[in-house]
């Protein structure tokens, strides 16, 4: 049986609990992936926009996009949401990534809601944002907060789920060859793939459409394809698109 005695000893931590909840923030982060090509390369790097910070915390050093969530908005409407506000940028995918809440990775209370989110190659950050530059995804500057650990997981969960969904799909336009989707998936993984086996590969998992297109150019016309939109671009169950 608890005495008054103990009652009483408690109350003030039970106090400090409420007032620190009370305190409680939550934001919403999102890592974009996208590719870039430079001149030389052997094939695209996977690269994402960063916002340089103007205030303190932190203040100049560059951050994943985000902001508040509002008291009357849904989690991927916030997403879509800061994305515009920071970068104005409209994603072809957006998924939830996790939730970041340790207690010092902020000076004040906050959990971040994490979003991962893919732009076409031909998507390009509203150029009168000056204050949004893209970087290459695995050779990143010391980002504020605990962004530069938040970023190894989202290329981690990018690595894993090329592999067994059609993602890619977020990275590609409506029509392309299979080279344009192997270099792709190579961009990814970070490694070369043999072409006849990731052919037989790719046209054997039902998820492309081969279309009466071809691109034609210096080498042999290559066949179009698109995607089935009747297969899910990510596996999300029974949640809503």
């Amino acid at each position: 049986m608890t005495t008054r005695t103990e009652h009483a000893a408690s109350a003030p931590l039970l106090s400090a609990t409420l007032s620190a909840t009370d305190e409680i923030r939550v934001a919403v982060s999102t890592v974009i992936f996208s590719l870039r090509r430079s001149s030389g390369a052997e094939r695209p790097a996977v690269v994402i926009p960063l916002v340089r910070r103007t205030r303190d915390p932190h203040d100049g050093q560059w951050a994943l996009p985000g902001g508040w969530l509002g008291g009357a908005e849904g989690l991927e409407a916030a997403a879509s949401r800061t994305l515009a506000e920071t970068t104005g940028l409209a994603p072809s995918f957006l998924e939830q990534l996790y939730a970041f809440g340790d207690v010092d990775r902020s000076p004040s209370r906050v959990v971040s809601i994490v979003y991962w989110a893919l732009v076409r190659e031909d998507v390009s950050s509203d150029p009168a944002l000056e204050n949004v530059r893209w970087f290459d995804a695995t050779a990143l500057p010391e980002l504020a907060f605990d962004h530069n650990q938040i970023v190894d997981y989202a290329l981690w969960r990018l690595r894993n789920k090329v592999g067994y969904s059609r993602i890619a799909h977020g990275l590609l336009p409506g029509l392309f060859t299979l080279a344009d989707l192997r270099e792709v998936y190579e961009a990814i993984l970070g490694r070369r793939l043999d072409p006849a086996n990731f052919r037989r590969q790719v046209e054997g998992s039902g998820t492309l459409i081969p279309t009466d297109g071809f691109r034609t150019g210096s080498h042999r016309p290559a066949r179009l394809y698109r995607y089935n939109h009747d297969v899910e671009l990510a596996e999300r169950g029974p949640l809503p698109r």
